[in-house]
C-alpha cells in the first residue's frame, strides 16, 4: 500500500496542492490569526472577542484536507450551503455547523448579544441629555451616510454598498443583521471586516481626537449640572415607548429593537436573576461564539474574494469618517454652548459600546486627570446604539424595497 506524505499530512499536502494565492492568503490568515490572539491577550483589543477568532482563523486554514473528489474543504462549517439535503449532512459532519446555522446565519446571535448589551445599558444618561446626546449620535453616522454612495460609485451593488456603509455605525451586531438581510453572498466577508475593525477602534481613535482637538480644549472640564434623578419607572417607560416607535416605524428591524429595548427593561424591572443572567452568560458566551465562528469563516477562498480588498478599504473609511463626523458635532456644541462643552465627547457618538466612551474618558484623562466626562460619554455611545439600529432599519427598508 502506497501511503505518500501529503495524504498523511493533509494540512501541508493541500497547501502544496494550492494555487499560489490560496497558499500566502492561508499563511497569512494563520499568521494574522496569532497576532490576533496576541494582540488580546495584550489588551489592545478586546480579548473576549479577538483571542477565540484569532484561533480560530489560524486553525481553519491549518486544517484544510482532501474531500470527495478532490475537493478541499475543513471539518469545521460551510457558509454556503443552500440545499436542505447538503445541509443535514454538513450538521452531521461539521462540528459548528448547528451553531452557525442555529444562531449566526439566522442572526439570533446578533439578537443575544444586543440583549445583554440592553442589560447594560443605563438609557438615563439619554435621558438627561438627550438633544446633546442624540445630535453627536447623528453627527457620529456620517461614515455611514458618505461611504453608501462611495462604495456605488466604486461598484458595488446598492444592497452590497448598503451593508458596507453600515460599518460607519461600529454596532458589530447591527452590521451582521443588516449584511444578512441585504448582502447575503457578502455578509461573511463584511462581518469580519467589521468586526476586525471594531478591534481598532480603542487604539486608532486616540490618534485622531489629538488631530483634531488642541490639547487646551481636550483636557476642558466639563460644568458641574444639576440632574435630577431618573427612577427605573421613567427608564422602563422611555424603553417601552422607544421600543414600540421603533417597531412600527421600521418593522424589518424589529427582532434588533426588541432585544436591545428588552434587556433595558431587565435591567430597569429589578429582575436580577434575569439581568445577570442576560449580561453575563448569555452576552459573554454568544460573544465567545461569534468571534469563534467569525476567526473559523476567514478561510483564504472566502476572505481572497476581490470584494473583500474594496471592504477592507470601505470599512476603514466609513469607521475614521464617523469619527470625524462625532468629533465635529462636539465642536458644534463646544461653539454653540459657549466653548463649555469638551468636543472629544463627540468620539463616543460612534456607537462601539463602550470604548468608545472610555476612550473619550481615557484621552481628556491624560491632560487633565481629574476631568470627568463619562456620563456626557455615555449618553452619546447609547444614543449612538439607537441611532445605528435606525440607520439600519432606514436602509433595509429603503435598499431592501428597491
Amino acid at each position: 500500500m502506497d501511503i505518500d506524505f501529503a495524504s498523511v499530512f493533509q494540512g501541508i499536502g493541500t497547501l502544496a496542492a494550492s494555487e499560489p494565492k490560496i497558499l500566502f492568503g492561508r499563511l497569512f490568515l494563520i499568521a494574522l490569526g496569532v497576532l490576533l490572539i496576541y494582540l488580546g491577550r495584550k489588551g489592545i483589543l478586546e480579548a473576549l472577542l479577538m483571542i477565540p477568532m484569532g484561533l480560530g482563523m489560524a486553525v481553519v486554514n491549518a486544517s484544510v484536507l482532501f474531500l470527495d473528489n478532490g475537493r478541499m474543504g475543513t471539518l469545521f462549517l460551510d457558509p454556503l450551503v443552500t440545499d436542505s439535503e447538503a445541509l443535514l449532512t454538513m450538521l452531521q459532519i461539521d462540528w459548528l455547523q448547528p451553531v452557525y446555522t442555529l444562531t449566526f446565519s439566522n442572526g439570533l446571535i446578533a439578537c443575544l448579544i444586543f440583549l445583554g448589551i440592553g442589560v447594560l445599558l443605563d438609557v438615563g444618561f439619554v435621558m438627561a441629555r438627550p438633544f446633546t446626546s442624540m445630535f453627536i449620535a447623528l453627527c457620529a453616522e456620517l461614515g455611514t451616510v458618505v461611504t453608501f454612495p462611495l462604495a456605488v460609485w466604486l461598484g458595488l451593488p446598492i444592497n452590497d454598498a448598503a451593508a458596507a456603509s453600515t460599518i460607519g455605525g461600529a454596532d458589530g451586531p447591527m452590521i451582521l443583521f443588516t449584511a444578512l438581510i441585504l448582502s447575503d453572498k457578502l455578509f461573511v466577508p463584511i462581518t469580519v471586516v467589521a468586526y476586525l475593525y471594531l478591534g481598532l477602534t480603542y487604539g486608532g481613535y486616540p490618534f485622531l481626537i489629538k488631530l483634531m482637538v488642541p490639547r487646551h480644549i481636550r483636557g476642558m472640564r466639563m460644568p458641574i449640572e444639576k440632574t435630577r434623578d431618573i427612577t427605573s419607572t421613567e427608564k422602563m417607560v422611555f424603553a417601552v415607548i422607544a421600543c414600540v416607535i421603533l417597531c412600527l416605524l421600521f418593522p424589518v428591524a424589529a427582532p434588533l429593537f426588541f432585544s436591545l429595548f428588552m434587556g433595558v427593561i431587565l435591567r430597569e424591572s429589578g429582575l436580577t436573576k434575569f439581568a445577570e443572567t442576560f449580561s453575563g452568560p448569555v452576552l459573554y458566551g454568544s460573544t465567545f461564539f461569534l468571534g469563534l465562528l467569525l476567526g473559523v469563516l476567514c478561510e483564504a477562498s472566502t476572505i481572497l474574494n476581490p470584494d473583500v480588498l474594496l471592504l477592507l478599504i470601505l470599512g476603514i473609511v466609513a469607521l475614521t469618517i464617523s469619527g470625524i463626523g462625532g468629533l465635529l458635532g462636539g465642536y458644534i456644541l463646544y461653539f454653540a454652548t459657549g466653548k463649555k462643552f469638551n468636543p472629544v465627547i463627540g468620539i463616543a457618538g460612534v456607537s462601539c459600546v463602550p470604548t468608545t466612551s472610555k476612550v473619550a474618558q481615557k484621552t481628556v484623562a491624560e491632560v487633565t486627570p481629574d476631568a470627568v466626562i463619562l456620563p456626557h460619554a455615555l449618553g452619546a455611545n447609547i444614543s449612538g446604539v439607537i441611532t445605528s439600529a435606525i440607520i439600519a432599519g432606514i436602509l433595509i427598508s429603503i435598499v431592501g424595497a428597491s
